[in-house]
């Protein structure tokens, strides 16, 4: 149960909020627990889906996108998110299972990709303090400006809704998964 309302409806939320669930409602064709509990603060769901839609228009693959959420879902310890994400990664980005495993551990099974990842855990793990190295390889790897802002945007994206999810207990509207071993 979560520990502030999640409106049972689009009609329940503030007034707001409704236009941008409609949005959701009809983009998804349903509205996920994390949409009707972050739609309390109007202000708040449209941030979050003003920077998803903006980045969902990026130059980084939909598939590069989803080993990031994973990656940093994982790391952050996001029950929902790992379920969303693994949910989302099978059925619209067409991840395997050993893609989606590697995404979680940090990693990619594509090589280009691998780095994109690695990067992003380490942005994690570091708090944003990556070092001259990790920079280097991102950049090596063929990613431009553009890509690495993009990186670290996913990453900030991410980590907020880890963070809202985890504050706030949503209720996980997905296929559970379970944790990886330590």
């Amino acid at each position: 149960m979560s520990r502030i309302p999640t409106p049972a409806t689009v009609a329940d939320a503030p007034v707001a909020s409704q236009d941008l669930l409609n949005g959701v409602q009809k983009s998804l064709g349903t509205v996920p627990n994390l949409f009707r509990i972050v739609s309390n603060s109007p202000a708040a769901l449209e941030g979050y889906l003003g920077l998803h839609g903006a980045l969902g228009r990026g130059q980084l693959d939909a598939a590069t996108r989803e080993r990031i959420a994973l990656a940093v879902a994982e790391l952050n310890g996001c029950d929902y998110c790992l379920a969303a994400h693994t949910y989302i990664g099978q059925n619209a980005a067409k991840l395997s299972g050993a893609e989606i495993a590697a995404n979680r551990r940090g990693g990619s099974t594509d090589a280009k990709a691998d780095v994109a990842v690695t990067f992003a855990a380490d942005i994690v793990r570091q708090r944003g303090q990556v070092s001259e190295e990790s920079l280097a390889a991102v950049k090596a790897a063929g990613y431009s400006d553009a890509e690495i802002v993009e990186i670290v945007a996913h990453v900030a994206l991410n980590t907020l809704t880890n963070y809202v999810n985890e504050v706030l207990g949503t209720e996980v509207d997905f296929p559970r998964v379970d944790a990886l071993a330590a």
